[in-house]
């Protein structure tokens, strides 16, 4: 039987377990894919944790992860666009596994160009980071704000944007400004006198700012931009409504995951996606992943091998 990663109760890392299961099936509209590389995301420690119980409940024992990068093994009813050997990388369901299932539609051919690695860690950060510069209608000449710059979403969306020509100053710690400027982004320290620092940059304020980090800066990104509707927070609900902003889940409104994947693709083609991979474990090994991930101190993205 093939193995997976899964917890039969919330706690710390060490809750992770290898089990055997049985070989997923997959349904109308779905393929299963034979995992190279799933990416590890804080959202999945997280709900390991119990942190997000309210928010995200599953039933236990659970096995975590979405990000997924493999072949195609076998194809669901009225599934047309994709045959058994397709390389692929996309968002699927429990993809701490040897195996694994996924919408159609949530996937796109992975080139062969593209390592494994990178191919598994992309997709939850690429589709956070193109959905939060599209629904603020970032466009070349703008100016964009973005929070966590450094972060592994940001590291996404200050490369989106610039290829599209888009100006950006980032938000970033002292030791990640180096970084930040090698992404094409003039950054600037968050914090008390953010509005100033930035308004040092750009005197007429941005046109455009996404949240990626949380903690309140909201507030301060409206009064830069002048308009709540070019501001999108991608993780904090309740300053956003406390800004009349607008709080993107990914779960509502348009999809833009095969869009920012195959973008995504296009610029690594090109030379001009650069993703740092911070570490790369088997599956047996998802616990020491997880504590790295806790950490909240990682540059680039965590992936686990199961192939």
């Amino acid at each position: 039987m093939p193995a997976v990663v899964r917890f039969a109760a919330h706690g710390p890392a060490d809750v992770l377990a290898v089990a055997d299961a049985p070989l997923p099936l997959p349904g109308p509209r779905q393929v299963r894919i034979r995992v190279r590389a799933a990416g590890v995301n804080p959202l999945d420690w997280k709900i390991r944790a119990g942190l997000l119980a309210a928010v995200f409940p599953v039933e236990l024992p659970h096995v975590p992860g979405q990000d997924v990068a493999g072949v195609v093994d076998a194809v669901g009813a009225d599934v047309a666009e994709w045959a058994v050997g397709d390389p692929v990388f996309g968002m699927g369901t429990a993809t701490y596994a040897e195996y694994a299932l996924a919408g159609a539609d949530r996937l796109a051919r992975k080139p062969d160009t593209l390592p494994w690695d990178l191919a598994g860690a992309l997709p939850t950060a690429a589709d956070a980071a193109f959905r939060a510069l599209a629904e603020v209608k970032a466009q070349a000449g703008d100016t964009v704000l973005v929070h966590a710059a450094a972060g592994g979403v940001g590291t996404l969306a200050l490369q989106f944007a610039r290829a599209e020509g888009i100006r950006v100053i980032g938000t970033a710690s002292d030791a990640n400004h180096a970084y930040v400027r090698g992404l094409g982004a003039e950054p600037v320290v968050y914090g008390a006198g953010l509005a100033d620092r930035v308004r040092a940059l750009a005197p007429s304020g941005v046109d455009a700012a996404v949240d990626l980090v949380g903690g309140g800066v909201v507030g301060v990104s409206v009064a830069l931009t002048g308009d709540p509707a070019r501001v999108v927070s991608i993780v904090d609900p309740a300053d956003a409504g406390a800004h009349g902003v607008r709080f993107s889940s990914g779960h509502d409104g348009e999809d833009y995951l095969r869009q920012a994947l195959e973008r995504a693709a296009e610029l690594h083609a090109e030379g001009r996606l650069t993703v740092p991979i911070a570490g790369v474990y088997p599956l047996a090994d998802a616990a020491a992943a997880h504590r790295a991930s806790e950490t909240g101190h990682v540059r680039g993205k965590l992936v686990l091998t199961a192939a």
